[in-house]
């Protein structure tokens, strides 16, 4: 992983979960009375630590780099099954555990207690899931975010191409226009030839009469 936050709260709710399991799994079913009212007491504070962990790491995954989002992401989704699953066990211990009038010396006080903080686990989880789609909705902003500023890079590629294309286009009607102006110049060149030489041609021809005119006629 990227952040070393992250992994360092992954290493704190792997423990607190280890010991969930322990608790839920093996030592309540096996405890009563007090001893049991106490397991779950704690059971339920390791549940809100857990879920507060969570928090924290969907936190530290929404800034991550994007190569390893994906993978905190689902790794926090798996971690939310498991808090779930382990909840609902919870749950089913607590009321199959304290539900008769004489069960494991619980006063009403404690069912009531007991209830509340079933309440508040699971409006946590609810929170917790509302965050989660959060996230996922901020990682797919994020790869929109990046789609657009590659369409950007691409769009700002293409118009240097573009203005490159018309600066060629300009130099190539630049020598156009020299090219015109260089004809132009030539043809009144031969224009100008073509007037001189039929005045020379003239002048010859008058020369040349002068002369017959002068030898045969005078």
């Amino acid at each position: 992983m990227s952040s070393e936050k992250f992994e360092s709260l992954d290493d704190d709710f792997t423990s607190i979960l280890d010991s969930l399991r322990e608790r839920i799994e093996r030592k309540i079913p096996n405890y009563t009375g007090e001893e049991r009212k106490t397991a779950v007491r704690h059971a339920e504070r390791n549940m809100e630590e857990a879920n507060i962990i969570l928090q924290e790491m969907e936190e530290e995954a929404k800034v991550a780099p994007m190569s390893y989002r994906t993978q905190m992401l689902s790794q926090l989704r798996n971690y939310r099954r498991d808090i779930d699953q382990l909840s609902r066990a919870l749950k089913r211990g607590t009321a199959s555990g304290f539900g008769g009038s004489e069960s494991y010396g619980f006063e009403r006080n404690d069912r009531v207690e007991a209830s509340q903080r079933a309440k508040l686990m699971e409006g946590t989880q609810i929170l917790n899931r509302t965050t989660d789609s959060i996230a996922r909705s901020h990682q797919i902003s994020a790869e929109t975010d990046q789609i657009g500023v590659e369409t950007i890079d691409e769009l700002g590629r293409q118009r240097e191409v573009l203005e490159r294309t018309r600066d060629r286009l300009v130099d190539t009607d630049t020598n156009l226009s020299r090219s015109r102006k260089i004809l132009k110049t030539m043809a009144m060149r031969v224009m100008t030839n073509k007037m001189i030489l039929i005045v020379v041609i003239l002048v010859e021809l008058a020369i040349l009469g002068i002369v017959i005119w002068w030898k045969f006629f005078k």
